[in-house]
Order: C-alpha cells, then sequence, then structure tokens
C-alpha cells in the first residue's frame, strides 16, 4: 500500500524544473485535492448528499494547512468516514507530507537518498542537511508519544459524557488536532461552531490541549536541540533560546492583556470566576498562536482585544513547527534590527553573535509581504461582503496564519471570499518564501555588479 506514495514521490522528482520547494508546494496541493474528493463523496455527509465544491475544497484546505476555519461544524455535518479524512489531512499537514515518505522509507528500511533530504530540509524549514534523518526520526517518535498522552488524558475526561467508542474517538481526534495546531473539533453535539465554549471551565480538557498546542508549536529544531542539551540547557542554541523566550513573552504578555481588557466583559471573561479568568485569559493567549480552539467566543471580544488577536495570530509559532504565522525566530530578528537601529549600530547582534545581513534581510521581506497581503485580504473581504473592516481583518489574519479561530462571520460570508480564505490558507501553510522560492526564484540572486552608494532621506 505503501508503494503509490513512493512512486507518486519518484514521479515528483522526475518532472522538469521541480525542486524541493515546489515538491512541497506540489504535496501540499495534491493532499488537499485528494481530501476534497474525498469529502465530496455522499457518504461523507450526513445527510448522504454530495457536499458542494466550495465547503468541500475550503474544509479540505482548512485541514492540510491545519487552519481550522470552517464552513459548517465538523461533528454535525460530517460522517465517521468524513472526520477520519479530515483527522488524516491534519496530520499529514502537520508534519508534511514528506514526512510521510520517510515514514514509509524507514519502515522498508530503505536509505534516504540526497533528494529527499532536500525536500525534508525544505518541508521541515531548515537550514541545512545536518542531522536532518535523525531529526524526523525523533519528530515522528516524539509526535507519537506526546500525541497518545494527550489522546489518553482527553479520553479519560471525555468517556462519562460520550462513552467508551466516542470518548476515545474525541480523544484521539482533539489530540492530533491540538498537537498540530489545527483546531478541529468534535464538539458540535453540544451546539455547532462551540468548539471549547461548554469546556471553559475544565481545567484538566484546558490545559491538556494548552500543552499539546505550544509543544507543537515549539518547533522540531527546538526538540532536537532540547533533547540533546536536556540535563546542559546552557549549551542550548541561541535560536532555541530565543524562541523559548520568545513563546513564553507572548504567552504571558498576551495572557495579561487580556485578563485587563476582558475582566468585566460580560460577553468573555465578566461572567466567570477568577481563576476561570485567568485559565481561559491563558488559554486565549495560547490559541490565538495559530492553534483555532476557541474557549469564550472570540466574536464577544472588544476592538481592542480582536486588534491585539490580529497581532498574535500573525506572529505565530515557531520555525519548522504545526503552527504557521511570521514565526517566533523571525519577530525575534526584527525587534533585534530595531533594538540596533535605536542604538545606531549597522550590525545586529545577540549575546555576541552577528546576525547576518542576509537573515535580517529576510526577516524584513517576509514581514512585509504579509503584512501586505493580511491588509489587502482584509480589506477585500471587507468590501467584498461589506463586514466591518476588524472584523474581516480578524477572518484575514486567522487564514494567513493558519490559526482557525473566528469572530463568527466565516459560514456567512461569500462564494469569492472563501475562495480568497482559501488562497490564504494556503500560502500561510506553505510559507510565503518558500513559494516565492518554489515559482518566482530564477537562479542564483547574488548581484554580479555593484553600483555606487545613494543616501536617501529617511523619516
Amino acid at each position: 500500500m505503501f508503494y503509490p506514495l513512493q512512486a507518486l514521490l519518484r514521479r515528483l522528482r522526475s518532472m522538469r524544473n521541480l525542486n524541493p520547494a515546489r515538491i512541497v508546494v506540489v504535496s501540499f496541493g495534491i493532499i488537499i485535492l485528494t481530501g476534497t474528493l474525498l469529502l465530496m463523496l455522499p457518504w461523507a455527509s450526513r445527510d448522504g448528499q454530495s457536499t458542494d465544491l466550495i465547503t468541500c475544497l475550503f474544509t479540505a484546505t482548512s485541514a492540510s494547512c491545519v487552519t481550522g476555519l470552517i464552513l459548517v461544524d465538523t461533528w454535525a455535518h460530517w460522517t465517521l468516514f468524513g472526520q477520519v479524512v479530515i483527522l488524516a489531512m491534519i496530520q499529514l499537514g502537520g508534519l508534511g507530507f514528506m514526512t510521510v515518505i520517510t515514514t514509509v522509507s524507514f519502515a522498508l528500511r530503505r536509505r534516504i537518498g540526497l533528494s529527499e533530504r532536500l525536500i525534508m530540509v525544505s518541508t521541515l524549514n531548515l537550514n541545512d542537511m545536518d542531522g536532518v534523518v535523525r531529526m524526523v526520526r525523533h519528530t515522528l517518535m516524539g509526535t507519537l508519544i506526546i500525541e497518545g498522552a494527550g489522546a489518553v488524558i482527553l479520553t479519560l475526561c471525555f468517556l462519562p459524557e460520550f462513552g467508551l467508542a466516542g470518548g476515545l474517538w474525541r480523544g484521539i481526534f482533539h489530540a492530533v488536532s491540538a498537537f498540530c495546531n489545527a483546531g478541529f473539533d468534535l464538539l458540535g453535539s453540544k451546539g455547532e461552531f462551540t468548539s471549547l465554549i461548554t469546556y471553559n471551565g475544565n481545567p484538566v480538557i484546558l490545559l491538556t490541549i494548552l500543552c499539546l498546542i505550544v509543544i507543537g508549536g515549539l518547533g522540531f529544531f527546538v526538540w532536537e536541540d532540547l533533547i540533546r542539551n536536556w540535563r546542559t540547557p546552557r549549551r542550548l542554541s541561541l535560536y532555541s533560546k530565543l524562541v523559548i523566550l520568545m513563546t513564553g513573552a507572548l504567552i504571558l504578555g498576551g495572557a495579561v492583556f487580556f485578563l485587563g481588557v476582558e475582566w468585566d466583559n460580560p460577553n468573555t471573561l465578566g461572567g466567570m470566576s477568577w481563576w476561570k479568568k485567568i485559565l481561559n485569559a491563558l488559554f486565549q493567549s495560547v490559541t490565538l498562536r495559530t492553534a483555532g480552539f476557541d474557549s469564550i467566543g472570540q466574536g464577544g471580544l472588544r476592538d481592542s482585544s480582536l486588534a491585539m488577536s490580529c497581532i498574535l495570530m500573525l506572529i505565530g509559532g515557531s520555525s519548522g513547527s504545526t503552527a504557521g504565522g511570521l514565526k517566533t525566530g523571525t519577530v525575534g530578528i526584527l525587534l533585534l534590527t530595531m533594538r540596533a537601529g535605536l542604538a545606531g549600530r549597522e550590525e545586529v547582534t545577540i549575546r555576541r553573535r552577528t546576525i547576518s545581513q542576509r537573515r535580517v534581510m529576510t526577516a524584513l521581506t517576509l514581514t512585509l509581504i504579509v503584512v501586505v497581503l493580511f491588509l489587502g485580504i482584509a480589506m477585500t473581504v471587507s468590501v467584498a461582503d461589506e463586514v466591518h473592516f476588524l472584523s474581516a481583518a480578524f477572518e484575514a489574519a486567522s487564514a494567513l496564519a493558519t490559526v482557525g479561530v473566528t469572530v463568527g462571520i466565516t459560514p456567512t460570508l461569500s462564494p469569492f471570499s472563501h475562495v480568497i480564505l482559501i488562497i490564504a490558507m494556503f500560502l500561510g501553510r506553505v510559507g510565503i518564501m518558500s513559494f516565492s522560492v518554489a515559482f518566482l526564484a530564477r537562479g542564483r540572486n547574488a548581484a554580479k555588479i555593484r553600483y555606487p552608494v545613494v543616501d536617501i532621506m529617511i523619516g
């Protein structure tokens, strides 16, 4: 059964001018199209009728790009077959198609060739091939252990309410969805589109999903670094230290912000006890970093909270993880660049190390691209469907950063806006820079000629 996957990979590699980055883009496209066709089958929906193309394409893109935005409730609309298809796309999208191919190679005791290693580097967004096979092996083992542990805890929580079969399926589904930062849920039986709102007073469920989200969003490189240096944390790489510092600061800072702004808001935290407010503010800060689960109802947030939510969503998780967004490393470089600029220095440094100008330029370029796309998508949706700009911006950030939270307007938008959000989710998951390299780059961009320096007034 695994040979068709290997044959497909060989076929992709043999195509002319198809570099590793393009293979990643094409593989995600194949997953989405396959999922769309499977979801369109009559036995995928509860009413026994074939679901329309836009809904199936939107759902398949959202699942494969581990976003979580939906047009129909996952439990109320899709049968067990449809739910299994969605879960498979979440796992494939979270770990990457190449990881599945590598798993097959491991199972068949087949040697991992140079081309496969290059694709793995592109899939995991790494800088080089050093130790990439070992990292993928550890990633697979870690994923199995972490998702398994999460599934056990969540199953025990759901058993009293849904029985053995229902509790086990929900435990597995939500563990995978949380670890992959997807945000899909099967709690529609308690009310369509309610997500975790009915469990906002259950600390075990919220903290378990919170931990799965954070672990999945740290990134596979950080995992590998922590595994190697768990006895001597001082030996962690500067990148891992930066990611951990940024992750902690964003979680705590976001939680404090939401506590202060939403403390007395009757539509979100206002009616809760003090410990529930702290728990749900912390969960809100974490889930906005590309997870997509909702425990308080995003439609009731105040405007300042909606704006902060957009910022947190666009920042996202870490490179080489199941999360989307600009990534914590990118934002860290931007902050270090700002510090260097304010100090009047030309070099960007961190702990007596200099960050290359190429990395600084890449961070600035990626940020500008994401900001321009975000504003363009938000304005387009706002104008096309005549919705409040802040609400449109929230949906745009959620799609582009592959988060999945919503203020409730996504199902009501026009097919045109749905297509715009589909494109945004695909771009957000594949990666703006990877997409650019795959289809726009033409050879080396190193300058062959140096031009005279010119001064341009700034500020």
